[in-house]
Formats: C-alpha cells, structure tokens, sequence
C-alpha cells in the first residue's frame, strides 16, 4: 500500500489501536468502567483524536478533549504573559489530574521553531511552575492508578525540518509503529516479550558502572541500588529503547551527541557534556550553545543525568533523523543508539516496592529531581562494558545489539 505523505484511515485506525494497547499496557493498575482518559492533540491530529475519543467510549470510560494551544497561542503566551500569568493554573486543573487516570497525547506539531526568539528561561519558568501538576501524575502512577502513552503523526513541519519530504517521513512513521501490518499489535506484544527477556538479563546483573565508549563519547555511568531495566512499556508509540534511571552521582567523563535535537524552538547539534562526579563541568555545542547553557541553569538538577538508555537495532525499523525526540532516542540504523538524558530521572525504574518512593528514599538512592528532562542522543558505533561487582567485566552492548 502506497502513502501519500498523510496517513490513510487505515493506518490512523491500526495506530488507535496500537495506542490504546499502549494505554493499558503502560498502566500498572487495570483500567475500569468509568475512568477518566484525557486525550490531547495538536489539531492536525484531529482524525486520529476522534477515533480514540469513539473507541474510549465503546469501553465506557469517559474521554476527555484537549487541543493544544496553537503556535500563534504559544508565541503570544511566553511572549506577552507577565510573572504571574506565566506560572498560572486553572481552577480545578490540580483536582483534575488528581482523579485523571489516563492520558493520550497526539504530537503532530505546526512549527518547531516558533519559540526561538523566547528567553528560554521563560519557558523554564512555566515548566517548573507545572512540574507539580506533573508530579500529583507520578505519584498515580506509581499507585498503578493512572497511565499515560503518547505517538507522533506526521506533518510538513516535521518533514521539512527532518530535511526529507512528507511522503518520506510518513513512510517512517508507518514503518517505524508496524502501521503496514495487518495486526500490529500482535507485533507490539511480540517485541515487548523478547525486550523482557533482555531487561531480566540486564536487571539480574551486579553492575558497579558501565563504560560507554564510541568514537566522541568516554563515559562511565554508575546504575545505583534498586534499580531495574524498564522499556516497551507501552509508554511511547514506537518505543524501542531499554533504560535505567541511574545514581546520577557516579556519573563521569565525555558524552557527545550526534544526532540534533529541537527544544523549545531552537535547534541544537553536536551537545558535548563533561561530567565530574555526577555534575556537568563543562558545557559545549557546535550549533545552539548559549541555547544548551540555559537549559543547564534551569534548576539544580539540570546538570545531572536522569536516564541511560540503550536500543536493539533489531527491533527498530526507524534509520533517519526525523527532527522528533520520540523516534530519534529510538534510533535503530546501523548502530542502535545509546541516550542520555540531563535532569529529571524515572521512578519506575526503582526495583522495590513503587508505592514506598518517597522524596527522601529518592535522594538516597540518587534519582535525580528536576523540571528538565532532555534526551541526547548517540547513533555512533559503541560499546557498552558492565563492570560488576565481583571484579569481572562483559560487555552488554555492540554494533548496536545486545549481547543476550
């Protein structure tokens, strides 16, 4: 079946039903009659939206419609709101997420640059100022009574920053979610069980630190106490990568990456990071680095890393830059691709018992805490040495797989 740069409805109803499979699949708790499921979307994801919003209500929960603000709404926000209007929420927004129960959100955006010329350190701002909203979500889902998943559709935005055309990157898209098959659930149920086998090898390993070593990168990452390899939680729609959120003091040395990134309406390429004993020292970019600096300054815990993250290239079909944050920390190619991310880490990646995460027990067991949460990411070829406990070494990862 040939695509013609926007998905068929074919396609969007194979992806509502990869989406509401990820919907309850991400959610440790079962969903019930009755519960409430936000959907959020650009408007450009209309289509896909309704058809959710009609599926949602066949399983007689209540759906919930939110268009994002626009890109004019966007520019007009950070760039007339004053001190006040930028840290302002609703009435009734924190008691709503505190009875939300699931959220899907359709990311098919109109611009990507359109906040460039806004003081990043506004935008920091309104992202603190939700991180509570944020936070009231995390502790639900740790309860096992909320969870979330997310896709991307394609658009002439994304294409054209993606530097290919709309029928190209549609294709990917198509691709990268198994949308040109018949049931691509059943391959979503068949990944996640051969990712499980891998995550079981990895988490049963007594790790002191890997060594992450390519050609631009020498960086050792210490995976912290209780900890456990999580992925193709049915979070993000593709989602290939196996991750940890580790003890963020034991990070140090050089970590570049190679692939670009859009944050915020700006553009970064070629981020090099030096870490000293969990801290970044040392702060570079070869396109975007006063951009880079500021997002380091937006709280204490920018300058830390939050999450390690690896892919199996035989599990993901995705092998171009496409100006997205979902599909390039999901880079398959010819080398898979390792990722870090700078700021806030992932809970669920804690071994024990979710329900007993609490602000101290995070400290001590160095998650870190922050309003950021930046994917960079490394398609270079690697390897990745697990150095264990008990003085002996293996090497987990190379040329893009798995060593299991």
């Amino acid at each position: 079946m040939k695509t013609n740069g926007i998905l068929k409805e074919e396609y969007l109803q194979r992806y509502a039903e990869v989406l509401i499979w990820g919907l309850k699949t991400a959610r440790t708790g079962r969903y019930k009659k009755g519960d409430i499921i936000l959907i959020q979307y650009d408007r450009a994801a209309q289509r896909l939206a309704e058809i959710l919003y009609e599926k949602i209500l066949q399983m007689r929960m209540h759906p919930v419609q939110r268009v994002n603000l626009s890109t004019d709404m966007e520019r007009s926000f950070f760039g007339q709101a004053d001190d006040r209007q930028l840290v302002f929420q609703p009435p009734g927004e924190k008691e709503f997420y505190n009875n939300l129960h699931g959220r899907i959100y359709l990311h098919a955006p109109d611009s990507l640059t359109h906040l460039k010329a806004v003081d990043s350190a506004r935008i920091g701002r309104a992202l603190v100022a939700r991180k509570k909203l944020r936070d009231i979500l995390d502790s639900r889902e740790q309860k096992g009574r909320y969870g979330w998943t997310l896709c991307t559709l394609p658009t002439e935005e994304l294409a054209l920053q993606a530097r290919t055309t709309l029928g190209v990157y549609t294709k990917q898209i198509v691709r990268a979610c198994y949308l040109d098959e018949e049931d691509p659930v059943s391959r979503w149920r068949e990944i996640r069980r051969s990712a499980s086998v891998i995550k079981k090898w990895l988490t049963g390993l007594k790790v002191d630190r890997f060594h992450i070593e390519s050609p631009h990168c020498d960086l050792w990452i210490t995976p912290g106490e209780q900890r456990q390899w999580i992925g193709i939680s049915g979070h993000n729609i593709p989602s290939f990568e196996l991750f940890i959120s580790p003890d963020w003091r034991g990070t140090n040395g050089i970590y570049y990456a190679n692939l670009p990134s859009y944050r915020s309406g700006n553009y970064v390429e070629g981020v090099r990071l030096a870490f000293d004993n969990g801290e970044v020292t040392g702060i570079d970019a070869e396109t975007g680095k006063d951009f880079t600096l500021r997002q380091l300054a937006m709280d204490k815990g920018a300058k830390r890393v939050g999450e390690f993250s690896l892919t199996d290239k035989r599990f993901s079909r995705i092998n171009r830059f496409m100006a997205d944050t979902l599909f390039d920390e999901n880079f398959g190619g010819k080398y898979g691709n390792c990722h870090i991310a700078v700021g806030a880490s992932y809970t669920d990646t804690f071994a024990g018992d979710q329900t007993a995460m609490n602000p101290a027990l995070k400290r001590k067991l160095g998650f870190n805490e922050s309003a950021l949460h930046w994917d960079l990411v490394n398609t270079e070829p690697k390897t990745v040495t697990a150095y264990l406990k008990n003085g002996q070494k293996t090497i987990i990862y190379e040329n893009g797989i798995f060593n299991h």
